[in-house]
């Protein structure tokens, strides 16, 4: 899983360093192309991250690439609220482009009350933002946002930009950031016995729908959670399907 300490830094684009996720972002022209894209139409800084899962909701985990000063995103990173902020709430609710002057980082009324964060926004000025709510052809969901224009654009050119983005997200996303999965491959069996226990079917019931042991069912299961890195079934049926396996 990606941790804070593995971003790289490039020092080459414009007026501020960007931090990206692997290697092969920081020496291709991918992410260069995003933000000299945002850039065009106006907007100082970009952020693309995937959308947060149950298992792995934490922003440093789903980062992939981000103009912020680093003294902003380490205070993010350390602030745990990317998974219950306004912009996810946000892009729940719909599909469509969101504009706003808000700063939708921020969590709610209540988790503002407990640990602020706007604090960390003020000296930044990261000002209006442009949200998009994306997915690849793998059906992975991501957010980009591009913050930090002037002026509001128009309905024409929201449409104008969305489109560009898709495009470069089609065409490189894939090879860049590879899609999330088990390291070792789980076998066919490991897979059915996943299958029926997401079904919620016990271990014997299992074991007479395919006609084996219980006592293989649950080390089919025991073998699924190593390789998921699950510490229960739930869990690894969880990731199985996040990585869908099912």
């Amino acid at each position: 899983m990606f941790r804070p300490t593995d971003v790289t830094r490039s020092h080459s684009f414009g007026d501020g360093d960007a931090v990206f996720q692997s290697e092969a972002l920081s020496t291709g022209t991918w992410g260069r192309e995003l933000f000299a894209l945002g850039r065009r139409h106006g907007f100082r800084h970009c952020m693309l991250a995937r959308f947060p899962k149950a298992d792995s909701p934490e922003f440093a985990a789903n980062l992939i690439v981000c103009t912020w000063p680093d003294e902003l995103r380490l205070a993010y990173e350390a602030a745990e609220i990317y998974a219950g902020s306004q912009l996810v709430a946000r892009t729940k609710q719909s599909l469509l482009p969101i504009y706003t002057e808000d700063n939708l980082f921020l969590g709610t009324a209540g988790s503002e009350a407990r640990q602020p964060v706007a604090p960390h926004f003020q000296p930044f000025e990261l000002g209006a933002s442009l949200v998009y709510s994306l997915y690849d052809r793998n059906q992975t969901q991501y957010i980009l946002v591009f913050s930090g224009r002037e002026a509001a654009p128009e309905r024409g050119e929201i449409a104008e930009l969305q489109l560009s983005v898709m495009e470069l997200l089609d065409a490189g996303v894939e090879a860049l950031v590879p899609r999330l999965g088990p390291k070792e491959k789980l076998s066919a069996r490991e897979v059915e016995c996943l299958r029926w226990s997401a079904a919620g079917k016990s271990s014997d019931e299992i074991a007479i729908i395919l006609d084996i042991s219980s006592h293989t069912v649950v080390s089919y299961l025991k073998s699924a959670m190593r390789k998921l890195e699950a510490v229960n079934r739930m869990q690894a049926v969880a990731r199985a399907c996040r990585y869908r396996l099912l």
